[in-house]
């Protein structure tokens, strides 16, 4: 059988994840916020059938969720994907509730963003769907921004894949929506689940999603100002934001070791300064130096708290050596110890390094202990 055309993006050997388009788009959907996700995943992208590069003839009147559902198991077993995160957006969450509830020993985690249990009365999908098939999708392609985006805001490229979707695979799409109800069955679902809605999102509003939320255990809710129903397209640094957290756990692991190898003032203090310019650094940090770096079990926190002093020594990094000298101490260095490393760099970073580094510890620890630090050193 023909497969959804797909794009791969990340390492083979990194957990897979899908992520589902929404109706009436292609897998650019995920444009913004997929690189960014395969840094850490194998990201599966899919397309609808007639959209982007799927065949239109993998779908007919009056399909079902579940149809597309098994199209996208197909696409994983023919990828040996046995078992994957998914996220996916309004009919592509849809997909996703779908294997959650039909298929759980194939998903582990689900993100769920701007969709529903229940697409409302199923007459205007029918109705729309007729339409469709009868007029083609020039009429809807009009009123595409006012559905999809906030404001001013458009993505061109999405209102070209929705123009130029197949007509009868669009109407049967809808008529999937149309037949899909799982409200009923949302508290069976047992993989850790994130609702992401977008305030503004007049198709599927921040309610339908805290319906779900409220009744699948343990569930987590995330609405994202100023996006309306495309949120990946409008908001991808909210998104992205909240899906590292849900499918990775780095940046919530990563801050909390900062915290606590760096004191919460230090962290205060860096994320009030933080700015839209410079969120993605901060991200950044917690996220792979405290996320994936810091909690390495290879070494120990007294071990990597050396050899931080040491290459921050080489490089003449004082404020960071003033901030690692105190978290030295909170890693259980003694004043001794940290002397010790200060003077094995003398050794291979120079005597002048070694110098400017004894007289930034002199100065931390002397004012942890309340002493004067006065004197300096030679």
């Amino acid at each position: 059988m023909t497969t959804l055309h797909h794009l791969l993006e990340g390492p083979a050997s990194a957990p897979p994840l899908l992520l589902g388009p929404s109706l009436g788009t292609s897998y650019a959907l995920w444009d913004e916020v997929a690189p960014e996700l395969a840094v850490s995943h194998r990201v599966i992208r899919w397309d609808l059938p007639g959209h982007g590069g799927s065949p239109a003839g993998l779908i007919k009147a009056s399909a079902t969720v579940g149809d597309l559902a098994e199209l996208v198991l197909a696409l994983a077993d023919s990828l040996g994907v046995a078992r994957f995160a998914y996220a996916g957006v309004s009919l592509g969450g849809a997909v996703g509730l779908h294997l959650a509830v039909h298929h759980p020993e194939r998903v582990a985690s689900l993100a769920v963003l701007c969709s529903a249990a229940r697409f409302g009365d199923p007459g205007p999908w029918r109705e729309r769907a007729e339409q469709v098939r009868r007029e083609g999708l020039d009429r809807l392609v009009q009123s595409a921004n006012a559905r999809w985006f906030a404001g001013d805001f458009t993505v061109p490229g999405l209102v070209r894949d929705h123009r130029e979707a197949d007509p009868e695979a669009y109407a049967a799409c809808c008529d999937a929506l149309a037949a899909f109800d799982l409200t009923d069955r949302l508290p069976g679902i047992g993989a850790p689940t994130l609702l992401v809605a977008g305030r503004e999102d007049p198709a599927t509003p921040p309610a339908r999603l805290r319906q779900i939320a409220d009744a699948v255990p343990g569930a987590a809710l995330v609405e994202i100002p100023g996006a309306s129903h495309l949120a990946p397209a409008q908001r991808p640094e909210a998104v992205l934001a909240a899906l590292r957290t849900h499918f990775g756990g780095a940046p919530k692991r990563g801050m909390e070791v900062r915290r606590e190898v760096l004191g919460d003032a230090h962290v205060d203090r860096a994320q009030a300064r933080q700015t839209p310019f410079t969120a993605r650094f901060q991200d950044f940090i917690s996220r792979y130096a405290w996320g994936e770096i810091w909690t390495d079990p290879t070494l120990t926190r007294r071990e990597r708290s050396m050899v931080t002093m040491t290459a921050l020594v080489a490089h003449g990094h004082h404020d960071e050596l003033a901030l690692h000298v105190r978290a030295a101490r909170r890693n259980g260095l003694t004043p001794e110890e940290i002397g010790a490393v200060l003077l094995q760099s003398a050794v291979y970073c120079g005597v002048p390094a070694a110098n400017s580094a004894f007289a930034v510890a002199q100065r931390v620890l002397a004012e942890e202990s309340g002493e004067s630090a006065e004197g300096g050193t030679p």
